[in-house]
């Protein structure tokens, strides 16, 4: 492996625990999986958005810092590489897209003293699905309290991410991951896993999965 620090990113359904999963065992990395099930503000927002945005923001920043912090600063003898299933920046971008103006500016003000402590991923692979199929997965995957989530929100996010990516020199595989299938299509991983294998610049390098 070229990367000692993958990150797969994604909007909500798009599969990035799936493949993180599959990844770290293909690699025989260490796996950081974020635990969104234990933010008690989760099930709230998605009824109350506005009351409750700005602890549920603050809640993520909180524990993902704690985890990729702790996660990071342990070396294993035996794994020489991490695959993690988000990017730090996600709690800046999720902020972006919940968060009126006033306490997104006192939220990046916090983002900013904590990200340069954050050690930050070789390589990003981005999973870019139409919002159709993340409503699919969305309700394949039967979490009761995401099954309301709106289009809007959806492609809110999804603007965001684009646009992160685009502005930023972070060297990315940016995946069409429109008929993507990591649990039943091998031939899908494999693509992944050869790409992971490539000599890439900083930016931008586009894969669509067949």
């Amino acid at each position: 492996m070229k990367y000692s620090f993958v990150t797969i990113e994604g909007n909500i359904g798009a599969g990035k625990t799936t493949l993180a999963n599959i990844l770290s065992k293909k690699l025989n990395a260490r796996l950081i999986l974020e635990e969104f099930a234990d933010n008690p503000f989760l099930p709230k927002f998605y009824e109350k958005p506005e009351q409750y945005a700005f602890p549920l923001e603050l809640f993520f920043m909180a524990e993902r810092y704690k985890q990729l912090k702790d996660m990071l600063q342990m070396k294993d003898m035996f794994q020489n590489t991490t695959v993690s299933d988000y990017l730090f920046t996600k709690c800046l971008l999720f902020a972006k897209v919940t968060l009126p103006e006033e306490e997104y500016k006192l939220y990046q003000k916090l983002f900013d003293i904590i990200n340069p402590q954050i050690l930050q991923p070789e390589i990003l692979i981005y999973l870019h699905s139409p919002v159709d199929k993340l409503q699919d997965n969305i309700k394949k995957r039967n979490r009761t309290y995401e099954q309301s989530i709106p289009n809007d929100y959806l492609l809110s996010l999804q603007e965001t991410y684009t646009q992160y990516i685009k502005q930023h020199n972070l060297k990315t595989l940016f995946v069409d991951a429109s008929n993507a299938d990591f649990l039943h299509n091998e031939a899908h991983v494999d693509i992944i896993l050869n790409a992971l294998n490539q000599e890439y610049t900083q930016g931008l390098h586009h894969i669509i999965l067949p």
